[in-house]
């Protein structure tokens, strides 16, 4: 089960991790209509689809080593230096936990390091949830018998002075702070009760607490002494990748034991972690994970199918040769659908106001147009093989307040792409070259990933449908780091492919959606709303985590979706059905597949 927490987008996802495609050759309109699902009823016959929906896990057996495989070296293995890093993000992740979780089975909060008992308390307009800690979290050390008691300290610090630490500009940040009804900004305070015990303080009452409490920390005793004697800085030195991993304390599944750059990272099981099954036995079963550090998604491909990595998410184009060829090597299950998608966005960010590609991209017709431009059907047929519908609403269908009714209205169509160009105030040239008010041709960049071929060819549709328009959009491509760079510090980017997550609930998004967040990726951190409809949704957006009565909240959020899907800052591409395999050699009673959770496999063991 996926940990869900208020800021969403912490974790970049690029588009190209969902899935990936070789290029195939151009099809004709007639050819793209009679594609549409061609062999797709068949293909997913020939796989699982095991949704959890609550089911019960049953008990297994320790041991084994699981082998996986990374894309690229950490970073670094510290959490603040990490922030934003999704890559290095996940590979830290096993040596904390968050203090909830959500069961969508049954659309409600369980505990995690949470003891089952969390308290809501409201009282003249004010809101109060409290915490206690179980009494069995320890920040333990590989291979020595220190133990530090996990305590409300921890997560009182890691509030106030890291995450509330301004000057580290980390995604948590904004969500400390509400907006009230008489416009001023308030914060929402974090009080230690007992050892066990914190509580939030909200200065108003909102709709979703648990979701905005819900987080994850790091220890006080390693962090604040640092912080203290060297501040900010000294902080952002500690757990370098130079550092000696076992010196990395662990209230998770795993230590990080080994970390060989260029070549692979290992893992042990921490026994002192508190999730135990019916017998015992600690969760995961794994004794060891070994991770590979394995720059091409060609070579991880080939490891899984050769037996030396345990799983794979494989790319569009490997899954008809992997249910063929899949005997009794592995499994192959399908999630029926992804619940979010990659969105392609343009940079309306002033520092980039004397460039010619500020103006257009500022301009709400030349966004929708784009969208118009966007061939949704031909890159189904051709990069996903059928295996995706396109992503026309803000909201997935699991989110309260998902309306059918709201979705975007700028579909691919050349006609009404050139009459939005041309209130633009573009016009086609008899060179068949499309130019501004000023005489400029329209031209710009698309920045991709390297490491991507799904986005390296629905670029190119993009170029070609762009071009019949008199548009050239020059394709660039670039390494996540540098995109990540580029999008919160340098802002030097024109165009770009990127996914920031799912918003199951309205609420999440506290640090992409109010226009002075860091995540605001088309103009992050504004000092005040640069559009009489950014300031709009910055007010939407807070009342509508303020409003508990659910026909109320309907109308804000409505008007909210509606506004996004009209203004075009974020133009959604495709929702593709995704595919996990799983190495035979592992029980997989426990195995369940789903858009929201993803893989169960925290619970998968052994066969004996």
């Amino acid at each position: 089960m996926r940990k869900i927490s208020f800021v969403f987008g912490l974790i970049f996802v690029l588009a190209v991790l969902l899935s990936g495609c070789t290029k195939t050759e151009e099809l004709t309109l007639e050819e793209i209509e009679n594609a549409g699902t061609s062999g797709v009823a068949e293909l997913l016959e020939q796989t699982k689809y095991r949704p959890w929906e609550g089911q019960e896990f049953v008990a297994g057996k320790s041991g084994g080593t699981w082998r996986d495989s990374t894309l690229s070296d950490p970073k670094t293995f510290n959490p603040i230096v990490a922030d934003g890093d999704g890559e290095t993000t996940s590979l830290l992740s096993c040596l904390t936990d968050y203090l909830i979780d959500y069961d969508q089975s049954i659309k409600e909060w369980k505990p995690q390091i949470a003891a089952p008992r969390i308290e809501v308390h409201e009282d003249k307009g004010t809101m109060d949830v409290y915490f206690t800690l179980r009494d069995d979290l320890y920040w333990s050390y590989y291979g020595s018998d220190k133990k530090v008691k996990v305590t409300s300290d921890d997560a009182v610090f890691w509030y106030n002075e890291i995450e509330g630490e301004e000057e580290l500009h980390l995604s948590a940040y904004t969500g400390q702070f509400l907006g009230m009804e008489d416009g001023s900004i308030k914060h929402v305070d974090i009080e230690k009760i007992d050892d066990r015990t914190f509580v939030y303080h909200f200065p108003r009452i909102i709709a979703d607490p648990l979701l905005h409490c819900n987080t994850d920390f790091w220890p006080m005793h390693v962090f604040k002494p640092v912080k203290d004697k060297e501040g900010v800085e000294g902080l952002k030195k500690i757990f370098s990748v130079s550092a000696d991993p076992k010196t990395i304390p662990s209230m998770g599944r795993y230590f990080l034991v080994e970390y060989t750059a260029g070549q692979r990272l290992v893992y042990k099981k921490n026994n002192d972690y508190w999730k135990k099954d019916s017998n015992g036995n600690t969760i995961p079963y794994p004794d060891e994970m070994l991770v590979s550090i394995v720059p091409d998604k060609n070579t991880q491909y080939l490891m899984f199918k050769e037996g030396s990595q345990e799983d794979y998410t494989p790319r569009t184009e490997e899954i008809s040769e992997l249910v063929r060829k899949q005997e009794d090597k592995y499994t192959i299950y399908n999630n029926g659908g992804t619940f979010g998608a990659s969105f392609w966005t343009f940079n309306e960010n002033p520092i980039n106001k004397d460039k010619p590609f500020y103006e257009w991209f500022t301009c709400k017709e030349f966004r929708q147009a784009m969208s118009c431009l966007l061939n949704r059907d031909r890159i189904i047929s051709q990069v996903y093989n059928g295996l995706a519908e396109p992503c026309l609403y803000l909201f997935p269908k699991p989110n309260a307040f998902y309306n059918e009714n709201i979705t975007l209205q700028y579909l691919f169509d050349h006609k009404k792409a050139a009459e939005l160009l041309a209130k633009a105030g573009m016009k086609k040239g008899a060179d068949g070259i499309l130019r501004d008010k000023n005489g400029t041709a329209v031209e710009f960049d698309l920045t991709i990933t390297a490491e991507s071929t799904v986005s390296s060819d629905i670029s190119s549709i993009i170029v070609d449908e762009c071009q019949k328009e008199g548009i050239k959009i020059n394709v660039r491509t670039t390494d996540f780091q540098k995109l990540v760079e580029q999008m919160t510090s340098t802002y030097d980017w024109q165009s770009l492919f990127i996914s920031l997550g799912t918003p199951i609930f309205p609420s999440q998004g506290s640090n992409v959606w109010p226009s002075n967040t860091p995540l605001h990726i088309w103009y992050p951190m504004q000092p005040s709303p640069a559009t009489e409809w950014e300031a709009r949704i910055d007010y939407l957006y807070n009342e509508g985590c303020c409003t508990i009565d659910h026909d109320k909240a309907k109308k804000i959020w409505d008007e909210y979706q509606s506004i996004i899907l009209e203004q075009c800052p974020l133009i959604y591409l495709m929702r593709p059905i995704s595919f996990y395999a799983l190495n035979n050699r592992w029980d997989q009673t426990n195995l369940y597949y789903d858009p929201m959770g993803g893989a169960t496999t925290e619970y998968v063991y052994l066969k004996q």
